[in-house]
């Protein structure tokens, strides 16, 4: 159904992956806000708010957009990129008692 989110076996997982998601747009040079990030300047990274300056994509204000103004192509590098570091860091894990 759309609109149904599905129940996540560790609820803390969710603040941890909106970590990673704003982490991953700083990394790409994405002028997303973070609300989670108060070590600079208006709550924005560095590479976010240098991408703002070079209008990669369009601003809402203060340097930042919305994840919706982001291009499809923008919002699935975000999530490829979390999707490979949950696989590598399960691989790892999983490294450890020699199942892989």
């Amino acid at each position: 159904m759309p609109g149904k989110r599905r129940n996540q076996i560790v609820p803390a997982s969710r603040s941890m992956l909106q970590e990673m998601k704003y982490e991953i747009a700083a990394e790409l040079g994405l002028p997303v806000h973070n609300p989670y990030y108060t070590g600079s300047v208006n709550g924005l990274a560095a590479d976010s708010e240098f991408a703002g300056e070079l209008g990669s994509v369009g601003e809402t204000g203060a340097g930042t957009v919305e994840w919706r103004h982001l291009t499809s192509r923008q919002n699935g590098a975000v999530g490829g990129a979390i999707t490979q570091r949950l696989i590598r860091s399960a691989e790892s894990e999983l490294s450890k008692f020699g199942l892989m």
